[in-house]
């Protein structure tokens, strides 16, 4: 065999066994579409499937990543977990990609954005959402980032949506998000106008609004028509943190307290799933403009991630400085951002998230509520506040400072329950035993606060979701 023949035989395998991989990865949509489930609080698909977001804000995703760099990032993404991208299709008026191709005009005139033989912008997101298709991934499409709204009208936020609508409403991967990191009375009608034009056209895909810092989507929307799940953005600020905003109203010494706004939500009529878009990120500045404060950790992260779910929240969306803005040599950086950000993708928080989506995967899915009733006697405040979750049979609560507590394993059914301590740093299991049906002391041996966080798991010893021999909590989709 010659060596042009060589080369091509080794492409054939080399194809043939991408081609096989990509034939095994998960894809949450062969369960059919996204929907709301029968109690109001979940995402499941068509078929019943449960359906745990694990989001990463990759905001600006389409105007920085090449082609390859598309692969390598959405390759990677699939591997750490995360199942949606949250993107914004258009950060300014006009919007360049990495190709230096322009996505829109002043007029959003979408007649002529396609050229014959030209890879444009629009080519270009048609390729990241093909690539993160293969890879299992949905696509959350903000449409235009909040901070435009001045240069939009009803006539141009229509025309934006119908052309978002069309291109896009095939693909199964997609999900709309309207709003931007603003406040929900700053135009509405012009939210309601691209909402709707994408509605009119796109029936299938589900759509959220994607509010300013501290403030929930169910305080303008929840009654829309075209609204099928809250999002809420908790933000960056810790406790006592204020910086002079006089624009959101939650309660002095709150600002960490994310669990509160899924509270929130739940109390606005009618009842709709809730989950936190865009919490505290990794390795950014504690208030986001002091550059010299203390980073969020992985430890922060976390907790995050685990009060909101176990608040009630469907699911979780994560964020890291660098990664959000793609920062790489050369790029002037937001917020203090210094790592490149395929380097930032190696921080132990952004590997850490998928270890709560396998928890509440390998538990049965909507029949989950919030119950701190679990937590017997006086729950704690900030960090010493206890999370509880259960099903019908099984519960799970979230330390994040390591102080004893008492739990009422009566909560769930079973006259007997196995428990076990979860480490959500590496997802590793320590069985304790099988314990009476009473109100009952955990406690851990780990210092206090920073790192010490742990979930107890507790089930009716007639089940068998997790195994006595089990030493990390089984990997789910």
């Amino acid at each position: 065999m010659n060596k042009r023949n060589i080369i091509f035989t080794l492409a054939l395998l080399l194809a043939a066994t991408a081609a096989s991989a990509a034939s095994k990865i998960y894809k949450p949509w062969s369960n059919g579409r996204l929907v709301v489930s029968e109690n109001n609080r979940y995402l499941v698909h068509e078929n019943g499937a449960p359906f745990f977001w694990l989001g990463n804000t990759a905001w600006l995703l389409p105007e920085r990543l090449n082609r390859d760099e598309v692969e390598y990032f959405l390759s990677y993404e699939r591997t750490a977990g995360y199942n949606v991208e949250q993107i914004q299709v258009l950060n300014a008026i006009p919007t360049f990609n990495v190709y230096g191709h322009a996505a829109n005009n002043a007029e959003f005139d979408f007649s002529k954005v396609s050229k014959p033989g030209v890879y444009g912008y629009w080519e270009h997101l048609d390729y990241i959402v093909d690539v993160a298709e293969r890879n299992g991934i949905y696509i959350a499409m903000d449409c235009i980032w909040g901070s435009q709204i001045n240069a939009m009208d009803t006539k141009k936020a229509a025309a934006l949506g119908t052309f978002l609508a069309e291109r896009y409403k095939d693909k199964p991967n997609i999900i709309w998000m309207i709003g931007g990191d603003i406040m929900g009375d700053k135009k509405p009608e012009v939210w309601d106008a691209m909402a709707r034009a994408i509605k009119k056209i796109d029936k299938v895909h589900v759509m959220t609004f994607h509010p300013r810092g501290r403030t929930t989507s169910a305080w303008w929307y929840n009654d829309r028509e075209w609204m099928d799940f809250n999002m809420f953005q908790s933000g960056h600020r810790r406790y006592g943190q204020r910086n002079g905003d006089g624009d959101y109203t939650i309660k002095d010494n709150t600002e960490e307290d994310n669990w509160r706004y899924v509270d929130m939500s739940f109390e606005k009529k009618p009842l709709r799933p809730v989950i936190d878009g865009e919490p505290s990120y990794e390795d950014i500045p504690q208030g986001l403009h002091d550059f010299s404060a203390p980073r969020w950790q992985d430890y922060d992260v976390r907790r995050y991630a685990y009060w909101a779910v176990f608040a009630g929240a469907f699911g979780h969306t994560y964020g890291h400085n660098s990664v959000m803005q793609f920062i790489r040599p050369g790029l002037s950086a937001s917020f203090g951002a210094e790592k490149p950000w395929w380097k930032a993708m190696k921080d132990p928080g952004y590997n850490q998230m998928k270890y709560l989506k396998w928890l509440i995967l390998n538990f049965p899915f909507t029949e989950r509520v919030a119950d701190q009733s679990i937590i017997a006697g006086q729950n704690g405040e900030r960090y010493d506040r206890v999370i509880a979750t259960r099903g019908n049979d099984y519960m799970l609560v979230y330390n994040y400072s390591g102080k004893p507590m008492s739990i009422d394993l009566t909560k769930i059914s079973g006259a007997k329950k196995n428990v076990w301590w979860m480490n959500p740093t590496n997802g590793e299991l320590t069985y304790l035993g099988e314990y009476d049906n009473k109100v009952t002391e955990f406690t851990y041996d780990a210092a206090y606060l920073r790192g010490s966080d742990r979930v107890l798991i507790a089930v009716d010893s007639s089940k068998n979701y997790i195994s006595k021999d089990d030493k990390q909590i089984p990997e789910k989709e």
